[in-house]
């Protein structure tokens, strides 16, 4: 396996390992191999402890930098400060050379059956984890018209509302009210 970011875990001494995953272009090529609409704004980084435990691997990390992505209303950029922790187990996988570099659960992977771990699986998973579901400009987003696609945020637009069917125009004004009283 030629990968530049595969780590041999083979000779881990006890105390584990520090190290640090910056390089720009593993965010800019995933960036643009899964057509993300999102900005590195100040570089990533994440910061690794690799600990060897009984039966695999203890992975702590924090993930820092930030990104500009769409707002999800609006479309306007939305500046997002990324400061994550994480922590996960990862297991040796099971078997012999020929699984070797067959992806699962894990971000270990065999070769020659040494195990290898994955740092930019392991670094795109726990950013993409750490980017909100639903970016928003503000918490008080108006959005797009649906019509014409003005920004209501910067004004209302002049658009004619569509008022619905007309032959139910006579009931757009009833309105129901509930009887919370109980009956015997």
């Amino acid at each position: 396996m030629q990968n530049a970011h595969l780590l041999p875990l083979n000779d881990l001494p006890p105390d584990g390992r520090r190290l640090t995953v910056a390089d720009a272009s593993l965010w800019d090529g995933n960036l643009r191999e899964f057509h993300m609409d999102c900005r590195v704004e100040q570089p990533l980084k994440i910061e690794l402890h690799i600990l060897p435990v009984e039966d695999g691997y203890l992975v702590r990390g924090e993930l820092t930098g930030s990104v500009i992505l769409p707002c999800n209303r609006c479309a306007e950029d939305v500046h997002i400060r990324l400061d994550s922790r994480f922590e996960e187990f990862e297991e040796v996988p099971a078997g012999d050379d020929a699984d070797a570099g067959q992806p699962g659960d894990s971000h270990i992977l065999l070769d020659k059956g040494v195990p290898m771990l994955d740092l930019a699986a392991l670094s795109w998973e726990e950013f993409v984890l750490a980017l909100p579901m639903t970016p928003l400009c503000r918490e008080d987003c108006k959005g797009l018209c649906p019509q014409c696609g003005a920004n209501l945020n910067a004004a209302a637009c002049h658009c004619v509302r569509d008022e619905g069917d007309p032959r139910l125009a006579a009931l757009r004004g009833l309105s129901l009210q509930k009887d919370w009283t109980e009956k015997k």
